[in-house]
């Protein structure tokens, strides 16, 4: 089956989406601060984000798969004088395998370049996670490195960069 995915900005109704996200604590290891976070504290966070990447130098926005919010695509690190930004990526395990990151991260490439003028794109990717690294590979992102003990002081971590002309 084909998904149609779109990004758009979060919203109040994506609560329940970022609760199961931020609480998850598998992914806890990419984040510089790995703890719990309250439906309250989320739902302040939701209503005060402006989403303005000018700003706040990051962005996140809801992937929505078939009209259903299944995980955030983030760009961190942006930089309007260099053109650079780094890429994130979430789709909750229940839409793993399904095509949805693929389209997310082609959108999310195509803003950055055509929206925000960027030239680069990079993500780092945990050297024991092959499907990610297949997926940045098949979107034209190139390994340009690596990172010893890059993630919680003990995994390895790939560094791979999009070049956008």
């Amino acid at each position: 089956m084909t998904y149609s995915v779109e990004l758009r900005d979060l919203e109040p109704e994506d609560l329940d989406l970022i609760h199961q996200i931020e609480n998850d604590p598998q992914l806890w290891p990419w984040s510089e601060d790995a703890r719990p976070y309250s439906r309250y504290a989320i739902r302040q966070y939701l209503a005060e984000q402006p989403g303005d990447i000018f700003r706040d130098r990051q962005l996140r926005l809801a992937i929505v798969a078939d009209g259903e919010a299944v995980g955030v695509a983030d760009l961190t690190d942006f930089s309007p004088r260099h053109l650079r930004a780094e890429v994130g990526i979430v789709v909750l395990r229940s839409h793993h395998r399904k095509g949805i990151a693929t389209q997310a991260l082609q959108k999310l490439a195509q803003y950055a370049h055509d929206r925000l003028h960027l030239r680069s794109l990079s993500a780092f990717v945990a050297s024991d996670n092959l499907p990610a690294q297949g997926l940045f590979r098949r979107l034209g992102y190139h390994e340009v490195g690596s990172l010893k003990r890059w993630i919680e002081g003990q995994t390895d971590a790939l560094l791979f960069q999009l070049v956008m002309e």
